[in-house]
Parts: structure tokens; sequence; C-alpha cells
């Protein structure tokens, strides 16, 4: 049976959700050099522990070890994606996707025994790149995720020595930023949910890790004239908080995605070495308030390019963490926000790809 997923490649983490499960399954888009661990006591779920080998034709290099996810996030050797990587054609951001589908396949599954048999899954998938990335990379994008790959899971506690031959039948490519809007107009049927957004010019600021985006949809359709991209996202402001937190205290993040944790959780205390703490909220609201401004500048900025946009809706991972900042920024100026906004791109991605299955409707 072949299953229809949604997954969004975020340069921070990659969210996968499969058509009829309620919530996305996430891991931190970043990778570590796997080697034989030595485990004192085995981790309490799957997820906290992916140790795998992938096997691609689309990879430059197959067959290699990695730890993905969770198990990089605290490794001196990790790789986090840069703002000079692009995710069509980054093989880390592959082989962090590559890894959820075979893991939400096997997920539910009966265990294989040992390394003798393969499991199999199939999937129709939808997925996006960013507006600058889109027309130049679409294609190359689709055939790097088309074919068979494979995983296979080493230490991973409950999935250990399972291997997995992943096959991509198709794959829906779109905006991101516009599956978002595609998620808010419809139902799950793809029945028009909400008219505004369906039927009018709706203005979209999609803040990711390493870009921000502003796709403008018309009726349900891409702007080619006035959507554009910017190389840039909250990632640069998460680096600067690093470097000065590091200068003020020497207390060094391992990773960005370990500080946007925290950030997340407003979890602004650190510990010192012996017994101190120090709150860094000081350091992360001046960052951010810088963060806000920008956004808000360029928001205008394509505000006044395009006056017929009817309203501007804020959305994607950034803008979860940016939003009391950024309505402070905007001041009378009125922006819309929602809720799990960081989740929307995922949850339009499903059904793009379910609405090119059925085509019943050409986003």
């Amino acid at each position: 049976m072949i299953k229809l997923a949604g997954i969004d490649i975020g340069n921070d983490s990659i969210k996968l959700v499969v058509d009829g499960s309620k919530d996305p399954f996430v891991i931190p888009n970043i990778i570590a050099p796997g080697y034989e661990r030595h485990i004192l006591q085995e981790e309490d779920s799957a997820w906290k522990a992916l140790d795998v080998v992938i096997y691609s034709p689309s990879l430059s290099q197959r067959n290699q070890r990695y730890f993905v996810g969770q198990l990089a996030l605290e490794h001196e050797d990790n790789l986090e994606l840069e703002d000079t990587d692009n995710k069509a054609l980054s093989d880390q951001s592959l082989i962090v996707a590559l890894t959820a589908l075979a893991y939400q396949g096997l997920i539910g599954q009966t265990a294989a025994s040992g390394y003798g048999q393969t499991d199999e899954v199939e999937y129709t998938i939808g997925t996006g790149l960013p507006v600058r990335a889109y027309a130049k990379y679409h294609q190359q994008f689709e055939q790097r995720l088309l074919g068979e790959h494979e995983v296979t899971f080493l230490s991973t506690p409950q999935l250990r020595n399972r291997k997995v031959k992943v096959i991509v039948r198709k794959a829906a490519i779109s905006i991101e930023g516009a599956a978002a809007m595609f998620h808010l107009a419809t139902h799950d049927s793809l029945q028009v949910k909400d008219e505004e957004i369906y039927s009018g010019i709706i203005g979209v600021c999609e803040i990711g890790a390493l870009t921000t985006d502003f796709p403008v949809i018309k009726r349900m359709a891409i702007d080619n004239h006035f959507s554009h991209g910017e190389q840039i996202g909250i990632a640069t402001y998460l680096d600067a908080i690093i470097r000065d937190v590091e200068d003020a205290y020497g207390y060094v993040f391992p990773s960005r995605a370990k500080l946007a944790v925290r950030v997340k959780n407003r979890q602004y205390m650190i510990q010192l070495p012996g017994e101190g703490q120090v709150d860094i909220r000081a350091i992360v609201d001046q960052h951010f308030r810088r963060a806000a401004a920008r956004m808000v500048e360029m928001i205008k900025k394509r505000w006044r390019k395009c006056p017929d946009i009817q309203c501007f809706y804020v959305i994607g991972g950034g803008a979860a963490a940016l939003k009391p900042y950024i309505l402070d920024a905007a001041g009378p100026m009125k922006l819309r926000f929602t809720n799990d906004s960081e989740f929307l791109n995922v949850y339009g991605y499903l059904k793009v790809a379910k609405s090119r299955l059925n085509q019943a409707v050409p986003v």
C-alpha cells in the first residue's frame, strides 16, 4: 500500500505527516558522522537514537553511517545547514528526510529478523522549496527524491538492525508559504474552508531558519511578479546569540537547534561552572528585536510593491519565535498569525499531494 505524506524539509528541522495520522513527526535537520557507540543505557525511544546507514543513488556518498536528529544534537562534530546550502541539492537534508520516511514506515510494523530481511515502504509525497529556489531547482529536487533508497537502522532502540527500502513513487513540489495558505483555505476533503484566503490576494511572510519567503497568492495561484524570497532567516540571529552568550559567560551551545529548543520553551537560564546560573533573556531580546524590525521592513516593502494585498500572514517556525517582537515593531500595521504556524506547510504539502493525485485543485 502506497502511503500519502507531506514532508517539510526545513533547514532547522524536517517535519513529516502521513495521511490519516494526527501529529507530524519532527526531526532536527542535523547529522554527525556515525560510529560504534558505547551505550551505557539504551535510549527510551527510537527517535532519540537515529543511527543509520543510508544508500541512495541521489547521495554523493553512499553506504555512509550517520547519527541523525536528536542523537546528533549535542555531538561535537555535528553539522547544521548554513545559508550557502541549497536544500534542493543538499545531501544532509536528503539523509534526514529519508531517515524520517524510513522511521515512519516502520512504526507499528512487525520486526524483521536481523539483516537478512528488508522492509519496504512506498510513498507519494508533497514537499516544497523556497520561492527563489523553486523556479530553478524544483525539477532537480523532484528527481533526487524519486526512486528507491535504502535505510538501515543500527543501534537505534526498537529498530536495531532493521533495513528499509524507501520507494518514492511521486513527489509534488510546491512553494513554501503557498502550501500553508492552501492548508488554511481548505478542509481535509479539499473543499473550501476560508473563502477570503481561497479567493483573495494574500501576502505571506514565511520565516524559516535560513530563508524568508514572501509569496503573493492570488486566488490560490502564485503571483510570478510580486512573489519574492530573501536569503536570511532566524538562524542568523540564533548564531549571534550563541556568540554573545559564549563571549559573555563562556557557555557554548553545541548547536543552533539546542538554543532554538530553549527559546521555544522560554528557558533562558543557563548553568555556569559550579552552581551558578545566569539569565540570557536580555541577549535573546536584543537580537530578536533586530530580527523583527528587519522582517517588518521587508513586509512593508512587499506591501508597497503590491498594494492590492488584502492581508499579510506571518508564518513558519521563525514567526512563532518572533511573534511578540514583530507585533511590537509593526505598530498599527495589522499582521495575521496562526497557531502551530511551523506545521502549516507540512499539512499543506499533504493536501497538495492529495489534490494532485485527485487532479482536483492545481496549486
